[in-house]
Formats: structure tokens, sequence, C-alpha cells
């Protein structure tokens, strides 16, 4: 399966060349649990489709005409495809140099807009008539999870956009979770600041490469759209949106948009809800968003993210470890490699080097650690493979004494979802590991590490010639 870098820039275009990796689901399936369920199966299961529900059923009973989409982007595979990237272990330094390859966005007319075919505003703008799920238990209603806040300085006017998400409350009302240490955040306190209301727009549905893109890890303030369209590899299409004008733009291409204000000082309790540690949040305050418009295509498509499940945390990793790779590159020229693996959640990082000369690896994992969201990082080399969880654990196990190549850093900031922090704390505790070999004692020379047990190349093809024989009479599970 592949997905042309820099085709055409929408969801349904993505989905179109899906073929097999697309499941169908004709049957009702309730947007209450019942869609995360299925969800939650596959996890276990380790199978990744992308699965689209063509009768999603209401809390109501009554099923919506607007189809659901979820488990996009669970598969790295494909997802490093939609990126360009026939490779999926080679993303960490695509994503770096497409991030610092911005292309500017172009505006496009209202009528060539296809996400502003429909428009609903003020009374008629209701949010409950979209097929919103519910998903876990404990959590008090429907969510937004894959819609895309999207603010702006007020000093600069610099755009800002981001994954966040709303608690749907009523018709015009939801909660709009900022997270604190978020670009969006500091957009709202400053609206606060000044006593004004921050406007708001949250768009949902895209190809995932635009998707991807927007989660871009940039400085503040620096603009997403531009930062999108050097990932995507082409220029996203903006509109105004209807009821901030240029002030706030969202993608033309998109499915829907809800547009909105956040009055000064305007707050509600928002959750417990589902995180990507895979733990419910508390509950904790969030803006009040007010409603004023909803606009999509005339036959929009839903896009919801599962919360805590391998489909959220895809996207968000391979662009952590775009902006990882760039952050270790300029301190460490033999890094080659990157990756946060779905096990670690956004916590753990692997750096992979070629012959890092002494000190270098130590530099690179303090420079990882800096990243808030890092709380382990391990340095392997080169003959070790990041992305096989048995390799990692070997690598650990014979090639690191804990007093000699590891090294704790105590206040550093972090993530505050993190559920093992005391509460109220807002620095953490990190850790680095170097389970690199020491370097060989003089240049040409080999590494003083006992070789690796290997059997010969030809005794390995006729060692897979035989099991290929055996297998046809079928092999036990375990």
């Amino acid at each position: 399966m592949t997905v042309p870098h820099g085709s055409a820039l929408d969801l349904r275009t993505f989905l179109g060349g899906l073929g097999e990796r697309l499941l169908d689901i004709e049957a009702p399936v309730s947007v209450v649990h019942e869609m995360t369920a299925l969800q939650h199966e596959l996890d276990r299961a380790s199978r990744f489709p992308v699965l689209r529900f063509l009768q999603p059923q209401l809390a109501n009973g009554a099923l919506s005409p607007i189809p659901v989409v979820n488990n996009l982007t669970a598969s790295r595979v494909v997802t490093a495809a939609a990126l360009g990237v026939a490779d999926h272990r080679r993303c960490a330094e695509a994503f770096a140099r497409r991030a610092a390859n911005a292309i500017a966005p172009r505006v496009v007319a209202r009528g060539d807009a296809p996400v502003q075919a429909v428009v609903v505003e003020g009374a008629a703008a209701d949010l409950t008539s979209l097929p919103v799920l519910t998903q876990h238990e404990l959590e008090p209603g429907p969510y937004l999870t894959a819609a895309h806040a999207t603010t702006f300085d007020p000093d600069t006017l610099t755009d800002n956009t981001a994954i966040q998400r709303c608690w749907i409350m009523g018709p015009r009302q939801m909660s709009w979770m900022a997270y604190p240490a978020s670009h969006n955040a500091r957009n709202l306190r400053k609206f606060r600041e000044r006593g004004e209301a921050c406007p708001v727009a949250f768009w949902i549905g895209h190809h995932p490469a635009v998707v991807i893109g927007t989660q871009a890890k940039l400085d503040y303030p620096q603009s997403h759209w531009a930062a999108a369209g050097g990932i995507a590899g082409s220029a996203l299409r903006l509109v105004p949106s209807v009821t901030h004008g240029e002030r706030v733009m969202v993608p033309a291409d998109a499915e829907i948009v809800i547009e909105g204000w956040v009055r000064p000082g305007a707050e509600t309790a928002d959750g417990p809800f589902g995180e990507y540690t895979g733990y419910l949040g508390p509950q904790t305050r969030a803006a009040l968003c007010e409603v004023t418009c909803i606009t999509r295509r005339t036959d929009a498509i839903y896009h919801d993210y599962g919360s805590g499940l391998t489909d959220m945390l895809v996207p968000d990793n391979i662009a952590m470890e775009g902006r990882l790779y760039s952050l270790v590159k300029a301190v460490a020229p033999s890094l080659v490699n990157v990756h946060v693996p779905v096990s670690g959640r956004r916590f753990h990082a692997y750096l992979q080097f070629n012959r890092p000369p002494r000190g270098e690896v130590r530099d690179a994992l303090a420079a990882a650690l800096a990243y808030r969201r890092c709380k382990a990082v391990f340095a392997v080399d080169e003959d070790v493979d990041l992305f096989a969880p048995e390799e990692m654990l070997w690598a650990l196990a014979t090639r690191v004494q804990w007093s000699r190549d590891s090294f704790v850093v105590d206040g550093l900031s972090t993530s505050t979802l993190d559920p093992s922090l005391p509460s109220g704390a807002q620095t953490g505790s990190k850790i680095g590991v170097d389970a690199t070999l020491p370097p060989a004692v003089g240049p040409g020379q080999p590494r003083a590490v006992p070789p690796r047990a290997t059997v010969p190349a030809d005794a390995e093809v006729r060692a897979r010639a035989l099991l290929a024989g055996v297998a046809q009479g079928g092999l036990p599970e375990a």
C-alpha cells in the first residue's frame, strides 16, 4: 500500500487509496462505547485496519447520516505511507527535514472550500447532531477527540493549531481543554488578560499527512499551516472562517468546522477523561466555548481518535521523533535514528548511534531529556533494532551497568498527565541510559566486546526453505 506524497490532500482521497486496509462496518454501531470497544479489541490483537462506520447509532437510537472513521493512524506502516515515507523506521529524519522546509498555505474563496458547502449558524448550529463518541466508562459524555483547535497570538497574529479535547455539553456549548503548557493556552491567556473573548475554530477530518503535520513541535509563535505544508509536501488550502473571517483560517478541505468564542473567565469542569497514558485523567478546569457556527462538506465524514489507543499515539509519536531528531542531531552528529514507541506512550524515546565518540551519547541523552515529554531515554548502537522490543531489552540486559551507564536528573519539566507524579508536582525525575558499546581502543580496531552468536548465511537460507515446507502442514500457535 503506497500513498503518493503530495497527492490530493483530503480525507476521502486517502480512504479511497487504502484498499483492503479499510474496513467498512455496515451494521449500526453505537457511538456510546461500542465503536471504542472495537478499537480496544483490535489493539489487543495487534491488528490495525482503518474503520469506517456507515451507520453510526446516536445515543438517542437514531442513525446519523454522517459516517464515522477511526483507527485512521493506528498502523505505523499506513501512517508512514501517508507521509510518503516508504519505510516506517525512517520517519524521524524525514519528518525533521520536512518540518524545516515550510510551505506557505494558499487562501481560497468560500465557494472553492468544500468544508463550507453547508453552513449552519446561530441557534441552528447543533453539536448534538454530530456522531460524537462517548468512549470510556466514567467519562461525562461525548468528546471531540480529533478536533484541531485553531487560535492565534493576539500580539503577532500568528496561528496555532493543536488537537485538544472538547466535551459536548449541549447543542451550543462545549468544554475546551487547552493543555496549560500548549501554545493555544498561551493565546487564550493573552486574550483573557486583555479582557477580550478568544476566537477559536475546531476543524475535524483531513488527510493524515495534514493531521500529523499540524502536530509538528514548533517554537512560539510559529505557524502550523506552513509547517504542515512542508511535512505534507503541498501547500494547504485555507479559507477564512465564517465567524472570525481572516483572523482564524481553517483548512478548506477539512470535513467539519466548529466555530466559537471563549468569553473572558468562562470556565467549566471537564473530565474525567481517558488520556494517552491509558488512564482516566482527573476532573479539571477547562475553557467554556460558545458555538456560533458549524460548517461541513455536503457528504461529511466525522473523524474520531481512540484516546489512549494506538490510533492516537502513532501520529503524535512520529511528530515527536522528528522533533527529537532535530534537537539531538545538533549536539550528536553520530545519531542515525529515533523511535518513540507506543509501549512507552509519549514518555520513552530510543536513540540510535553509529560509532559515537566518547561523551557524545551522554550529550545526546541530556538533550533529549530536556524535551518536556521525555521521561526515559535509551541509547543503543546501529546493530540494535529500535523497533523490536526484544532487541531493545537484550541491549539493556547485556550492555548496561546501571551505576556506570545511567544517570537520573530531578526537577525537569515534564507532562503533568504522568500518573506517577505526586499530587500537585510540576516537575519530574528523568533517566538516561547509555546501552551503546564502548568505543574501540584505537582507529580501525574492533570494539572490545564478544561477537554475537550467529549461524552462516547459507544455513539460514536452508532453514527458511525447510520451515516453509513444514509450515504448509501447519505450525502450533505457541
